[in-house]
């Protein structure tokens, strides 16, 4: 090992390599980030495990990005939830919501533990967007919603639009530290190395990588007590895991008073009006991070003549 990664335990995500192997993968541990985005809404437990799944896997997969940008990663159905999307960029910011029908949830719930993706998405897609910047064409990635768990749907996004052999494990909980129950997320991705003269057959390292990658516990990518580092080592102690600097990872909002008053000024004059309050005072909240911006029309006006 190359990085000591018991001295960041949280909120990281570590690239690594297999030794002498055509395999790398990347590792995600979510500590105070996921629970501060799954805590800004009460959502059901169901639905803050299905934003904890998409949260690990937006990391997983934008820390990889080459180029400063945003990956969106959401899916969408005709299920009790209706939309869930996390937005990383590459900074290592996350935020995250879902939109949900909370008696069509419960009633989704009865019979199952936890029910998973397709129970509560239903029929629908799973969608990857990489937005590069203004400038810049956004690349989008459509597949349909596989399986019981959003891992199965990545990994047929990564078959069908990157034509790369893909593994993922994802897992959420509750750990309680004392002070409570906080929310806990983790993952971790494999990908085979195309093969190429030098290299030959993959083959082989990939089909015995994936049985290692199969041992792995939902647990023990949520336990505290397990850093990154011993994780990898009792999965891949046989063939040694080179792993390279991590990317520290954080809940952060890009909502703000100006992005607020000019979507505002996107509506009539009249629509305006309509959205004052007893107190004079017109009242937004994130999606988000659920924090609540106040405004009065000319408070409003005076952004505007700012900007």
């Amino acid at each position: 090992m190359s990085q000591n990664l018991n001295a960041i335990p949280d909120n990281l995500v570590a690239p690594f390599q297999i030794e002498d192997e055509p395999v790398r993968g990347r590792l995600v541990r979510l500590g105070e980030a996921v629970d501060t985005i799954l805590q800004a809404h009460a959502y059901p437990e169901p639905v803050a495990n299905l934003l904890g799944e998409v949260c690990a896997l937006a990391a997983l997969v934008g820390s990889n990005l080459k180029f400063e940008g945003r990956l969106i990663v959401q899916a969408q159905g005709d299920g009790p939830v209706r939309y869930v999307v996390c937005d990383y960029d590459t900074s290592g910011s996350l935020r995250g919501y879902c939109r949900f029908d909370e008696a069509e949830v419960a009633a989704a719930t009865k019979g199952f533990a936890r029910p998973g993706a397709r129970s509560l998405l239903g029929d629908g897609v799973f969608i990857m967007t990489v937005d590069q910047g203004p400038d810049m064409d956004r690349y989008q990635g459509v597949t349909a919603i596989e399986g019981e768990t959003l891992a199965l749907s990545a990994e047929q996004y990564f078959a069908q639009s990157e034509q790369t052999p893909t593994r993922i494990r994802l897992a959420v909980g509750q750990v309680d530290t004392g002070a409570g129950p906080v929310w806990r997320a983790g993952g971790m991705l494999i990908q085979a190395i195309a093969e190429d003269d030098a290299r030959g057959s993959t083959a082989e390292a990939w089909t015995r990588t994936q049985a290692f990658f199969e041992t792995i516990g939902e647990d023990e990518l949520v336990d505290p007590t397990i850093s990154a580092e011993t994780l990898l080592f009792r999965l891949f102690h046989e063939d040694g895991a080179r792993v390279f600097e991590p990317k520290p990872i954080q809940a952060f909002c890009r909502c703000s008073l100006d992005r607020i008053a000019t979507v505002l000024a996107s509506f009539s004059e009249d629509e305006r009006a309509d959205m004052v309050e007893d107190d004079g005072q017109i009242r937004v909240t994130c999606e988000y991070c659920s924090k609540v911006y106040a405004l009065t029309p000319d408070s409003l006006a005076a952004i505007g003549q700012a900007s």
